[in-house]
């Protein structure tokens, strides 16, 4: 069995197990860790952060989590609607007034964080990505592809954009810098986006699907999804410098499942972790108010959003392009994080829940 390092407590033995199962399984690397109450019950990691598997995954490795990066950008938002200084139901060309055209001046904020905007594809250069003014003002010159608010429509890269704009027009700084000064700063979290150079040596590199080279690209996981123009995502784009070095917060940010998992039990333990308070319960409340439930038309998929999060029963969470996930239970106050550099194929990909379903094995035996 793949040998597994870090902590966790004896009623949790279920997840480093499923961890080590992965990996004998043929995963390269990765690391899982499960929150309650805002403290670590389960902290471990294990296998290589490389593909030739030369370079063995330390507490310290950190990956591209692509869109677990989304829900980093929503809690920056919401910090931002419980102070007050955002209204989710406000038009977004009172923040962005340079949005307000080509059909897009009843886009609200909320629109943005739920992929109901209408603006799902990146039609641009790859290159542009990493160049947020050319970025920003191709999306509000854009016009939407359905009634803003009437269907929704994954955003995958550009809900990024769009709402780092917003927080940006707000708050004078851009997305990375308000998460670090604001979130990651505060709670002491090891979680990017943005990654400065002085952080390359702990980067684990994505490795495509066995059988699959770096020109594998992003697609869809459902099989009734609508055609899209949009331009093609690839892992060699994804493990580029300019892709970590960018501000691309929808799909750049780089962490662990310790950092991810510290950062979203705000969210789970009612704004309120380890003593930092970043929301008021209220505020931590609202990323669950339903915003859209049906058929998503890109992901070709029921889904069910909230304010910048998907909804799934009483959890919430995201998960991101390769397997990396988030799943938070405010009930149980609980926040479980995977992150890993071995991609799957989406269809077969059940790892994230695997570990998920674990980690509640646990908690039967912890509130028991």
């Amino acid at each position: 069995m793949a040998d597994i390092q870090g902590s966790y407590d004896d009623l949790f033995t279920a997840v480093p197990s499923a961890l080590a199962l992965l990996l004998d399984d043929g995963d390269a690397g990765g690391s899982v860790a499960v929150f309650v109450d805002g403290e670590p019950v389960v902290d471990v990691w294990g296998g290589y952060a490389d593909a030739d598997r030369t370079i063995p995954w330390q507490r310290d490795t950190i990956t591209n989590v692509f869109s677990v990066t989304k829900t980093m950008t929503a809690l920056c938002a919401l910090i931002l609607a419980d102070r007050g200084e955002l209204d989710p139901a406000a038009p977004v060309g009172r923040y962005w007034p340079e949005f307000a055209t080509a059909g897009k001046e009843n886009v609200l904020v909320r629109h943005l964080l739920a992929h109901t905007a209408g603006l799902p594809d990146w039609n641009g250069p790859v290159e542009e990505l990493y160049d947020w003014p050319s970025a920003t003002a191709r999306l509000a010159a854009q016009a939407p592809q359905w009634e803003p608010g009437s269907a929704a429509g994954y955003h995958s890269l550009t809900q990024g954009f769009l709402v780092g704009e917003v927080v940006r027009r707000v708050t004078g700084r851009n997305l990375g810098e308000f998460f670090a000064e604001e979130v990651a700063g505060p709670l002491g979290a090891d979680f990017h986006v943005g990654l400065p150079a002085e952080h390359d040596h702990r980067v684990a590199l994505s490795v495509p699907p066995s059988s699959r080279d770096e020109d594998y690209a992003a697609s869809a996981p459902g099989s009734g999804a609508s055609p899209s123009a949009a331009t093609v995502i690839r892992v060699r784009d994804g493990n580029s410098v300019a892709w970590r070095r960018a501000q691309i917060p929808a799909a750049s940010g780089f962490g662990n499942a310790r950092s991810v998992a510290l950062v979203q039990s705000v969210m789970a333990c009612g704004g309120t972790v380890r003593g930092v308070r970043l929301l008021s319960r209220a505020g931590a409340d609202r990323a669950r108010e339903e915003q859209f439930s049906g058929e998503d038309r890109v992901l070709g998929m029921s889904v069910r959003y909230g304010l910048g999060y998907g909804l799934f029963g009483d959890t919430f969470g995201w998960g991101g392009w390769g397997g990396s996930l988030v799943m938070i239970d405010p009930e149980n106050r609980m926040a479980v994080a995977y992150v890993t550099d071995q991609m799957r194929e989406p269809a077969e990909d059940n790892r994230g829940l695997e570990l998920v379903m674990a980690a509640y094995d646990g908690l039967g035996g912890l509130r028991g």
